[in-house]
């Protein structure tokens, strides 16, 4: 769905496992890592898109995650010039988001990137909190930063919770 401004409605999932870190997948065939996004159909609330997306992309389900918040309003890109597809009605100029933080709360094996037909992500890992921030494509940078930036307290809190955890375990600037 590609709003009146040029923007295509779309989910991002931040997805937090116990020790702070943020999972980090490759797209196939392709050599960009990036967190799990993707675009909302015309019927869905954003919430409906995030558990769709990250069943999609991760094999993960509601009952597998806890939701520790979202972004209030969209965080918009704009894609390169090279990426935009001036023949199509409308023309997507780039996205416009709303960013969810969840936890994990199954093990690591309950990923499955071959979930959906059409696989998304070939490879994931667990990275620290900040660097998605540093190693996405340019062009998304500054979302993803706003993004962690927004939910660094979340994690924060949520990691002062575990047993034996020092401030400033999970998120360091």
């Amino acid at each position: 769905m590609i709003d009146v401004d040029g923007y295509r409605l779309n989910v991002g999932i931040v997805l937090l496992n116990a020790r702070g870190q943020v999972f980090w997948a490759r797209r196939v065939r392709r050599d960009g890592w990036q967190f799990p996004q993707g675009g909302m159909n015309s019927d869905e609330t954003p919430d409906e898109a995030m558990y769709r997306e990250l069943e999609e992309e991760t094999g993960l389900h509601a009952g597998q995650v806890e939701v520790l918040g979202s972004t209030h309003g969209w965080l918009r890109y704009r894609l390169p010039p090279r990426y935009v597809r001036r023949g199509q009605r409308p023309t997507c100029i780039g996205q416009k988001q709303v960013w969810f933080l969840l936890r994990m709360l199954d093990g690591d094996a309950a990923f499955r990137l071959d979930a959906h037909a059409t696989p998304e992500f070939d490879v994931w890992r667990w990275v620290d909190f900040w660097y998605p921030a540093e190693h996405v494509v340019d062009f998304k940078r500054e979302v993803y930063r706003r993004a962690l930036r927004y939910f660094a307290p979340l994690v924060e809190a949520a990691c002062s919770v575990q047993v034996g955890a020092t401030p400033g375990f999970c998120v360091r600037p």
